[in-house]
């Protein structure tokens, strides 16, 4: 774990279509299906003008904590004010404080056991904007290395 600045971040991609919960493990089967529908609908091939092959998974609108409601989004990053191809949508993540915590393991697991262990922990979370960024160490789903970004208090 390591606190971190994070500068603006300029995403486009595939949004949930509703807000999701952690109640009854909902958010792990929407977030799930979204990731199958990028993955199959091969919307990062769309993204011409992203700036690396990484890709994010973002928690944002939160509507209080983490058993509170919140959306989900899968994108790339992008230069700001860049095109946006049809069927995908524009998202900033917010310079700020966050929590970096790399998580090693089999795929998705130990992003799961993540974030039930990032739900227990005693952060000063602002449940502004979190994510995950899914790079060439993530590529082997069963020796994957991921980086979680929780958003902090100021």
């Amino acid at each position: 774990m390591a606190r971190t600045s994070v500068k603006e971040i300029y995403l486009i991609g595939l949004p949930l279509a509703a807000k999701t919960s952690n109640a009854h493990g909902q958010s792990s089967i929407d977030c799930k299906n979204l990731w199958h529908r990028f993955e199959e609908g091969n919307y990062a091939s769309l993204i011409t003008h992203k700036l690396s092959n990484e890709i994010y998974g973002v928690y944002h609108q939160y509507e209080g904590d983490s058993n509170k409601p919140f959306s989900y989004f899968i994108g790339c990053r992008v230069e700001k004010g860049g095109a946006i191809p049809e069927g995908l949508t524009y998202l900033t993540i917010p310079a700020g404080t966050y929590e970096k915590i790399t998580v090693q393991g089999k795929m998705p697991d130990c992003v799961t056991k993540a974030w039930k262990e990032i739900w227990g922990a005693d952060y000063d979370r602002a449940y502004n904007t979190d994510f995950e960024v899914y790079d060439e160490r993530s590529r082997d789903w069963s020796h994957a290395e991921v980086d979680v970004y929780v958003s902090i208090r100021e």
